[in-house]
């Protein structure tokens, strides 16, 4: 067994890979965000990338660009999170080599909706 990519320290088979493999739908907004990181984190989740990003803000990105990734990432790190009724955000910082480059930051506040009992990821706000 390994140890989740999303940095929660739990096994990833209790963790995010249930949410990746379609098992199972994070029941709060931090999961889904350590889920998505996750995603990112592993390539080749794109299906669960699209499908947990709300569709009136996902415009037409393909799969393509969400199955691989550019970059090698390093860690994330979950600020504070608030999820309040079917509103929730959450500010994160995600470590990321770009190439050869040195450790990168992405600062974001990232914003989600739940419908019908399934959060969504609607869109964020990069802090610098």
């Amino acid at each position: 067994m390994s140890t989740c990519v999303c940095g929660s320290k739990k096994e990833a088979a209790q963790c995010c890979d249930p949410f990746l493999d379609g098992k199972s739908l994070p029941k709060t907004v931090r999961q889904l965000m350590r889920a998505r990181y996750a995603a990112y984190a592993l390539g080749g989740h794109g299906d669960f990338l699209k499908q947990s990003w709300h569709p009136a803000t996902r415009g037409n990105i393909g799969l393509a660009d969400l199955n691989g990734s550019d970059y090698d990432w390093q860690g994330l790190k979950i600020i504070r999170h608030q999820q309040k009724g079917d509103q929730g955000q959450v500010e994160f910082k995600a470590v990321y080599r770009d190439g050869d480059s040195e450790d990168q930051e992405h600062h974001e506040i990232s914003l989600f909706k739940r419908e019908k009992g399934i959060w969504y990821y609607v869109d964020g706000r990069i802090l610098n």
